[in-house]
């Protein structure tokens, strides 16, 4: 039987069939999950391998390349956002734009996320590179903000400081850039100052600190309630030591116009504000983070999706049809780049201060070296200042001045003469004497004191235009107890240099007077006075006659009327005394009567000078009493003793206490009321009746004034005169009779000195007590 040929092994081996291209594909891809799945169980895969392995999978339609790009575009992302810095964000917007951000949106904003709580001093960098993406993919910024959001309510809920103090200093800038309204700060602020702790509280304060100075411009009305919610809790919630201090940093930093906080940096104002786009997200509305995008998901769609993107990349960054103008014209402009390289070549930027801390030492050198101040001044003008480097001078001047252990002449002169040189100087001493005021609580007292006084030499001298002063405002909110002492050694070296007369006479200037209406106010009541009790404690209060003319003349509440006792033969007032007034007079009185069995009348007779004389007159008369009284009216002053007994009666008046014995057969009761009078009088009680007096005048020792006896033969008041009188009355009191020869005080407001001692009087009957 014949067997059928053998065909060799090696044929056989030819003979089986040939693996096609989809085989290897599906080889590799397979290959190539192997890997991933290792990879994540933690099994190390070299680097070369997975690299190979990419290669061949080259079917854009499958699963495994687009995780391959998806990966591809994670690490890309990573890498951009990591190296990002304030150098270079310009050049690296636009490879981050070469990715597809519309993809990979979820994978941004966990990248800069994650970047952000790492390093939170670089959240302004990247807050400015959201806001430069958000400018062309708003969906991407908004998706952003709605993450932070849900990420610090999350934080909140869990007492995360950490987490809440990254979400808010984020959340911040983005506000600062217009990519968020800024309605969502103040959300923030109520919540964390809702229910306030140290932890809220201090993030609170970092939020205000890095939004306030916007929050101040765009919604000061809100700002206005976050920090009266601030000085609330600074008053009344039980908190820390170091968050009360926090609070009050934070005042200050406010107070300063956040001047070492600004909103954007300039370096970072990449964004015109006309393009930028803001939204509006809640913080107690539902927020979705879309988490799925953070994570691959196979797009049947992928090659249409990435065409689409590359259109949207050639529009946001220029490419296309400009491509061929941009060839032509490079062979034009590659020699003038090449000059202009070379010329930027040779402009470096010292961002150390070096050169800035030369020219001030060489300043100071300069002025230290020289014998006098023509010198100093020679000198300076010969140093060559950088453009914008100006204000230098003025400041170092101050500087060098503050750190002496008194006050020289030397840098009041040399400031003087740089003044009245060049308007440009006097401009740039104007800007530091606003700048100091407005620092002056930085420095201890000896350099507030040379400084003031540098100042006051250049006011004096009219170096300064007195212009300068609208920047104080006297009152209690506006000033520190710093600025305070800086404004009394100001006026008292300027008094000191020009003397008071040539001072006052130049702040009662008519062209002068808006300017200083913060130094010397005229609005409030409250103010006003503040001003006033100011100068007038500095020594210096003949510059406030004005506004105490102006208080006096401004309308006084009603005041309530004062009590008096009903039945009354005699009725003194006097005028109200104000605070300004012209006349102020006060009279004490004290009144010695011995009982008497019957109502006994001292008949004197005396001569008295006249409501407005300025003489003086002595009277003696024997009666009961020993008086003096002092009454006042203009600037006259009259000195005269009277010897009549008191009445019996009450009188009330409201200055003045006197205590004398009233007559028994009194016809009236003497009713009193002076409200510019102190008198005090006091005698043995007779009949259990007591009596109250007070007369207008200083100081007298007197019974009050009568109005009720007729027979008064006393000569008519002189005008005008001055000369003294003595005139005595030796009528003893008599019983019944009412017949008084003293003068009837007057009832005007007058300066009166009188002293009469009269010998006890001579008693015709005894009463047994």
């Amino acid at each position: 039987m014949a067997s059928a040929p053998r065909l060799p092994s090696r044929q056989k081996r030819d003979a089986a069939p040939m693996r096609t291209e989809e085989e290897k594909q599906a080889a590799a891809k397979a290959e190539y999950e192997k890997l991933l799945t290792m990879r994540s169980g933690g099994t190390y895969i070299p680097p070369a391998r997975l690299r190979a392995l990419q290669a061949q999978i080259t079917d854009k339609t499958s699963k495994e390349y687009q995780r391959m790009a998806w990966e591809a575009l994670k690490k890309s992302i990573n890498g951009l956002i990591n190296k990002v810095n304030t150098a270079n964000i310009k050049f690296i917007v636009p490879e981050l734009f070469n990715e597809n951000l519309v993809r990979g949106r979820g994978l941004f904003c966990r990248s800069i996320m994650k970047a952000q709580a790492a390093s939170l001093p670089f959240t302004p960098i990247y807050a400015a590179m959201a806001a430069i993406v958000n400018t062309k993919l708003p969906q991407v910024g908004e998706l952003l903000i709605r993450r932070l959001v849900l990420q610090f309510r999350k934080g909140f809920k869990r007492n995360d400081k950490a987490v809440c103090l990254s979400s808010t200093t984020f959340l911040a800038h983005l506000i600062n850039q217009q990519v968020q309204h800024e309605m969502l700060a103040g959300q923030i602020l109520l919540l964390l100052l809702h229910k306030p702790t140290d932890d809220s509280v201090e993030i609170a304060v970092g939020f205000c600190r890095e939004v306030g100075q916007y929050l101040e411009e765009m919604q000061s009305s809100i700002a206005n309630v976050i920090f009266d919610q601030f000085r609330n809790i600074l008053h009344e919630a039980d908190i820390d030591k170091r968050t009360q201090y926090m609070i009050e940093v934070l005042f200050q930093v406010r107070k300063d116009k956040f001047k070492d906080n600004p909103a954007i940096k300039e370096e970072l104002d990449l964004v015109e504000e006309e393009d930028q786009i803001t939204h509006r997200v809640d913080l107690e509305g539902e927020i979705e983070a879309q988490d799925g995008l953070n994570i691959f998901k196979f797009d049947a769609e992928w090659e249409e999706h990435e065409e689409a993107y590359k259109k949207l990349k050639a529009e946001i960054l220029g490419e296309g049809s400009d491509d061929e103008d941009d060839d032509e014209d490079e062979y034009e402009s590659s020699s003038e780049d090449e000059e202009d390289e070379k010329t930027k070549a040779m402009e470096i930027k010292d961002q150390s201060n070096a050169d800035l801390v030369n020219l001030r030492r060489t300043i100071y050198l300069t002025i230290m070296s020289s014998a006098d101040p023509e010198e100093a001044v020679h000198k300076l003008m010969k140093i060559n200042l950088p453009a914008g480097q100006e204000p230098e001078l003025p400041s170092m001047i101050v500087e060098c001045c503050s750190q002496e252990k008194t006050y020289t002449k030397f840098f009041g002169m040399i400031g003087e003469r740089f003044a009245k040189i060049n308007r440009l100087w006097c401009d740039l001493f104007e800007q530091a004497f606003a700048k100091y005021y407005e620092t002056i609580h930085r420095y201890e007292n000896n350099k507030l004191r040379n400084i003031a006084m540098l100042f006051g030499h250049m006011f004096a001298s009219d170096a300064l235009g007195w212009h300068c002063l609208s920047v104080i405002h006297l009152n209690e909110d506006e000033t520190t107890s710093s600025s305070r002492i800086f404004i009394k050694i100001l006026f008292q070296f300027i008094a000191e240099e020009t003397g008071m007369p040539k001072l006052r006479a130049r702040l009662t200037d008519e062209t002068l007077r808006p300017i200083l209406e913060g130094l010397f106010p005229r609005d409030n009541p409250r103010n006003i006075r503040f001003s006033i009790n100011y100068f007038t404690s500095i020594g210096m209060g003949a510059l406030t006659e004005e506004m105490r003319t102006h208080l006096q003349n401004m309308p006084k509440p009603a005041l309530p009327a004062p009590a008096a006792a009903a039945d009354s033969d005699s009725d003194s007032v006097s005028s109200y005394s104000s605070y300004t007034g012209s006349s102020y007079s006060r009279s004490r009185s004290r009144s010695r009567t011995p009982p008497r069995k019957v109502a006994d009348r001292g008949r004197s007779l005396s001569r008295s000078p006249g409501r407005k004389s300025r003489g003086r007159s002595y009277s003696s008369s024997r009666s009961g009493s020993y008086s003096r009284s002092v009454s006042a009216r203009g600037r006259g002053r009259s000195q005269s003793g009277s010897a009549s007994p008191p009445r019996r009666g009450r009188r009330y008046t409201s200055g003045s206490r006197s205590r004398s014995p009233a007559p028994r057969n009194g016809k009236g009761r003497a009713r009193s009321a002076s409200y510019s009078s102190r008198s005090r009088s006091r005698t043995p009680p007779r009949d259990k009746a007591k009596q109250y007096s007070r007369s207008p005048s200083y100081d007298s020792r007197s019974p009050p004034p009568r109005r009720a006896n007729p027979e008064s033969l006393s000569p008519p008041p002189a005008r005008n005169g001055r000369q003294p009188s003595y005139t005595p009355s030796p009528s003893p009191p008599r019983r019944g009779g009412n017949k008084s020869l003293s003068p009837v005080p007057p009832k005007r407001r007058r300066y009166s000195d009188s002293v009469s001692r009269s010998p006890p009087p001579m008693k015709r009957g005894r009463r047994g007590s």
